[in-house]
């Protein structure tokens, strides 16, 4: 899984739970700006990820079982690959 691919998995489970990424960090218990597109990358130029504990909040405030999480993981995948090329 990569950096892209675990932002656009986050990005997809908003769409369909007809959220913004900052509503889906408050329906998961977050602060709203946990998922902004600024803080994917630290100050010092290196990918921040979304700790295990993060992913599970949105997964449980979602009701997204792991099987629905790998399929949007291969989704996500896929927009990137063709975005690609």
């Amino acid at each position: 899984m990569t950096h892209e691919e675990t932002w656009r998995i986050m990005e997809i489970i908003a769409e369909r739970n007809g959220k913004t990424l900052s509503g889906l960090s408050k329906m998961s218990g977050l602060d709203a700006t946990t998922f902004n597109p600024s803080k994917r990358i630290t100050r010092h130029k290196k990918p921040r990820w979304p700790t295990i504990r993060t992913v599970y909040k949105i997964l449980q405030a979602t009701n997204t079982d792991l099987d629905e999480f790998a399929e949007i993981w291969r989704i996500a995948r896929r927009e990137l690959n063709k975005a690609e090329k």
